[in-house]
């Protein structure tokens, strides 16, 4: 696993929401952005895009957050690439579930973008491997 984090696949399907995140990772924090507005999509552009981290929606039509974490987690290359999650859904319960789920953290929505780099760093930085 690369110690810096450059390559993000980010999958959300909403396109506005996507908009605003992409300029948020891209232009405020400079990082290469894969982005994917389906959990199907983000599972067949994973592999071929390599990320360091993968940020993904909870909530979607057809694969959910977690189904798509479990596809993610099914591909070799991808079974240990940290996985931030993003929801509105962030009550205590849940925020467990998605860490029992191996997400390494979660992000609550709505975001901040100018501080959504900075956060998936802090995040990516306090991961241990």
């Amino acid at each position: 696993m690369s110690q810096t984090l450059n390559k993000v696949l980010y999958v959300e399907d909403e396109d506005d929401i996507r908009t605003v995140a992409q300029l948020a990772l891209e232009v405020v924090g400079g990082l290469t952005l894969r982005s994917c507005s389906s959990g199907e999509e983000a599972v067949q552009a994973a592999v071929g895009f390599a990320p360091d981290l993968i940020l993904l929606d909870v909530m979607m039509p057809g694969m959910d957050g977690p189904s798509t974490l479990a596809a993610l987690r099914e591909l070799t290359l991808l079974k240990d690439v940290p996985v931030i999650f993003m929801t509105a859904k962030v009550q205590p319960s849940e925020i467990a579930y998605y860490r029992s789920l191996g997400a390494l953290d979660v992000i609550a929505k709505p975001f901040d973008p100018m501080t959504l780099a900075d956060q998936v760093r802090a995040i990516w930085g306090g991961r241990r491997d």
